[in-house]
């Protein structure tokens, strides 16, 4: 039973995904919930990691605190941008 996967549906998903936004649209959507939403840390670690490409060593080192706390730090942030653009 475990090779078939039609005997697992996701019952709370209906196929729907939204209104399909331009891409101007949704990056700046994007944007300002980046800066509304997100405290200062966690906008410059979202910022490092996603848009200067760093590793998050290489943020943990620049900024002098441990990686797991870089990581729970995106973490959130993340968390919080999906669900800011949710609504």
């Amino acid at each position: 039973m475990r090779g078939d996967t039609t005997a697992v549906k996701n019952t709370l998903y209906d196929g729907y995904e939204g209104p399909r936004l331009p891409r101007q649209v949704q990056m700046q959507r994007l944007h300002r919930v980046i800066e509304m939403e997100l405290t200062p840390i966690q906008r410059e670690i979202l910022i490092a990691y996603y848009f200067q490409s760093m590793t998050m060593e290489q943020i943990a080192n620049q900024r002098g605190i441990c990686r797991s706390s870089v990581c729970r730090t995106l973490h959130r942030a993340e968390n919080r941008v999906r669900r800011c653009l949710r609504y």
